[in-house]
This record gives structure tokens, C-alpha cells and sequence, in this order.
């Protein structure tokens, strides 16, 4: 995936005066507990509402099946955001944070895979790579997800993943068994 629409626009910074790059980002979304569509919605419209940065596409949304979760563990539902922006990536998961706090998201100690109101996952921005604790970039386990994979692919079907091939191969080598396409259900950007 490169840097979009275009790596040679540059938007300046009229506090600063820094260059900053509009990047394409993906964004993964989830939710198992409470009111998962409202959950879905509100991280939308929050995106949305965050300075640098503008929604360019929302995904259908999928009910899927948990996967690395505790046996009573209800059933997600997924969606992904794509937008283009200028910010920094730790910026951008500090406000992924900030909307999954928002939404009462608890993160018991320990539990990496425990139910969640609200789960806002960074997967890619532009062609940035980081492996800090804090910040995995390209997300270490987007390639093996059919849940980030199928709705990825649905509103961008040419996408790559980086560092590990385009998103319709991914999803072609991957369990797709849980993952159901919602047509009932439709994410709005405002």
C-alpha cells in the first residue's frame, strides 16, 4: 500500500509550519458486548469528527465468530474504516485509544483477547512500519484475520497488505467459515 491519494500532496501545518504527508490508513473496528452496532456507529462518527483525517470508505458489516477468545465469548461484529490523513501514527492510536475509552472499553490485566465494547485497531498507515510495544505496524495479525481481510477487501479490493501480499490472496488462504456479511446492518458516515 503507498502513501494516498497522492505522496506528493503536501498538507502544511499552520501551527508548526511542518510538512506532513497525507497518509492512507486502515482502520479495524469490533465489538462483542453491549450495543455492538452502536458501538460500531459511534467509533465512525468519531473518526470522522477528528481533525486530519477524512473517512473515504466504511465497510459492509460482518458478524464473526471470536477467535483467540475465552469459550463464552459472544460474537463480534466487524467492520473497517479507511481514511486518508495527516497525522502521526502514535497520534492516530492515541485517538483509537481515546474512542475505545469512550465506549468503556476495559482491558483486564492479562486478558489480550477478552470480549470488548469497542475494539479500534490501527492496521496499516501509509507504508509505515513499527515494531514498538505500543505500536505494531502493519498489524502483526491483519494477514491471517478473515475478519479485517473480508470487509478490507470489500471496499478496496486492490489493497496490499505490507510485508505480506495483496489482500484478495490473503483472504483466499484464510478460514472464512465465521465471518457473515450483514446486510441488515449499515455503518453511516455523518
Amino acid at each position: 500500500m503507498t502513501e494516498t491519494p497522492n505522496p506528493h500532496i503536501i498538507d502544511a501545518d499552520t501551527l508548526t509550519g511542518e510538512m506532513r504527508p497525507i497518509r492512507r490508513a486502515v482502520l479495524a473496528l469490533g465489538s462483542n458486548l453491549g450495543e455492538r452496532m452502536t458501538s460500531l456507529q459511534g467509533a465512525v462518527d468519531a473518526i470522522a469528527d477528528t481533525p486530519d483525517v477524512w473517512v473515504t470508505a466504511v465497510s459492509p458489516v460482518y458478524e464473526t465468530s471470536p477467535v483467540d477468545s475465552p469459550d463464552d465469548a459472544g460474537n463480534y461484529l466487524n467492520a473497517v474504516v479507511l481514511i486518508d490523513t495527516t497525522l502521526a501514527a502514535s497520534r492516530l492510536l492515541d485517538r483509537a485509544l481515546a474512542i475505545e475509552d469512550a465506549f468503556g472499553r476495559e482491558r483486564p490485566e492479562g486478558e489480550h483477547h477478552a470480549p470488548r465494547t469497542l475494539d479500534v485497531d490501527l492496521v496499516v498507515v501509509g507504508d509505515r512500519r513499527s515494531d514498538d510495544e505500543s505500536l505494531r505496524l502493519p498489524h502483526p495479525r491483519a494477514h491471517e484475520r478473515a475478519f479485517v481481510l473480508q470487509p478490507w477487501y470489500d471496499i478496496e479490493p486492490d489493497a496490499v497488505l505490507p510485508d505480506a501480499g495483496p489482500v484478495a490472496e490473503l483472504l483466499a488462504a484464510t478460514d472464512t467459515s465465521g465471518v457473515t456479511r450483514r446486510d441488515d446492518l449499515a455503518l453511516e458516515v455523518q
